[in-house]
């Protein structure tokens, strides 16, 4: 696999999502990611679904890297991933803040022996302040960053029962953000031959990413006219075949409702005076609702609902699944969704890349590797000897290996204890 990436060096001690997702990312751009994981593995290796050994999750998440797994608990241990990190150029990690420097792993020690080292944290709140050693996670982060907030004011639960989003945004987000400052540096680096340290904080990443922090900061009343927010306030409607669909504009703002008025040709209702200005629709909302939610049934078809909006400005998007979308033409025709092997005779769909290049080729995804899988071509090429890479095994300082499952013929699975108790030693 090639990429813009290529050549670039990348040491990921991180685990579950933010910072596997950005090592993810800049292995699929090209980079070499060698994933450190510990005796006790990424827990996101047993997420559902789960089958002999590999997640469809932990798939998703750390496709395209090699593995080393190591006890860093054992003495010695450490001196071997120092020697890894000091060919390369770019460590991530989201460990608490603190964690990795109890092991002699952090920035002010690894910059010592390698200078032009980039190394990113990610974490909930920062690496100092009064938050600093907070435990974060991605709906608590989302909580106490006005994620949920604005969830709840505008969603309480189709039973009345309040809940946040069920995605991680805060680490998501956080990994793209870490991801970008990551190539910032880099590029930086070219200029002074030096790498630098890069704090990422979910609850800064997740005020950053917020379109409207600008109105909450303020103390904006965003009901105070109705529909101003365009877009955030789009419709539901059902289409002429039963399909359910959102419209991307307000049918209440004053900018947005003639549009809808210019694609129904009923620009008859400016005068009406139940819809005559926004405070009037807003109270009167059901019946403006009901009379465009009748225009659109009198299509024959969704596309040719679709090409009359489109005419007025309108954007409209079906609600689908994943599932749903992965079979459209779309989907087929961008390479969106992508299978990579379970490594046991069957596959996992995991999302495609979301870009594409003139000049690179973004190989097909492949499976993730099994802990500890590349232990001694890792290390070897790390100038490790073989001796050491033997006494290491032996010490038990290198851990895992390809279970003996993945090696039999599919229907001959072992079963996950099987697997911890037959592993090739790399």
């Amino acid at each position: 696999m090639s990429g813009p990436l290529e050549g670039v060096k990348v040491v990921d001690f991180s685990r579950v999502l933010a910072g596997p997702l950005c090592a993810r990312t800049l292995a699929d751009l090209g980079a070499d990611v060698v994933k450190i994981e510990p005796p006790r593995p990424d827990v996101s290796r047993v997420s559902f679904p789960f089958s002999d050994g590999m997640s469809g999750y932990y798939a998703q998440q750390n496709s395209g890297k090699r593995n080393v797994s190591i006890d860093l608990n054992v003495p010695n241990a450490r001196e071997l991933v120092l020697r890894l990190c000091d060919s390369a150029d770019i460590v991530v990690e989201n460990f608490r803040a603190g964690t990795l420097k109890s092991f002699g792993l952090d920035y002010e020690t690894l910059s010592v022996r390698n200078p032009k080292l980039v190394y990113v944290s990610i974490t909930g709140y920062g690496q100092d302040g009064p938050w600093a050693s907070r435990m974060a996670y991605a709906p608590t982060v989302q909580a106490e960053a006005g994620f949920t907030h604005n969830t709840l004011k505008h969603f309480d639960g189709y039973d009345g029962r309040k809940r946040t989003d069920a995605l991680s945004h805060a680490d998501v987000y956080a990994g793209l953000q870490a991801t970008i400052a990551v190539l910032a540096a880099l590029k930086k680096r070219e200029t002074t031959g030096r790498g630098q340290y890069i704090d990422v904080a979910m609850a800064a990443v997740l005020l950053s990413i917020n379109e409207r922090a600008h109105l909450d900061l303020a103390g904006v009343d965003t009901g105070a006219e109705p529909g101003a927010l365009g877009a955030a306030d789009g419709p539901h409607f059902v289409g002429p075949g039963g399909e359910e669909f959102v419209a991307a504009q307000s049918i209440i703002g004053s900018m947005t409702f003639p549009n809808y008025l210019k694609a129904m040709r009923r620009v008859d209702l400016l005068a009406d005076p139940r819809f005559c200005s926004a405070e009037r629709r807003l109270q009167n909302y059901d019946a403006l609702h009901a009379i465009i939610q009748t225009w659109m049934l009198s299509f024959h078809d969704l596309q040719s609902l679709d090409a009359q909006l489109d005419e007025a400005k309108i954007a409209m998007g079906q609600v689908r699944s994943l599932k749903e979308l992965a079979e459209t033409e779309w989907a087929k025709q961008w390479g969106a969704v992508q299978e990579v092997s379970d490594r046991h005779g069957g596959t996992y769909k995991i999302h495609g890349y979301p870009w594409r290049f003139s000049d690179e080729i973004l190989g097909p995804r492949v499976a993730p590797a099994f802990r500890g899988e590349h232990n001694a071509d890792v290390l070897r090429k790390a100038g490790v000897s073989e001796d050491e890479i033997q006494r290491a095994t032996a010490a038990g300082i290198l851990l895992g290996g390809i279970p003996e499952s993945a090696l039999t013929a599919p229907g001959e699975n072992a079963t996950e204890a099987e697997e911890n108790q037959h592993v090739q030693a790399s």
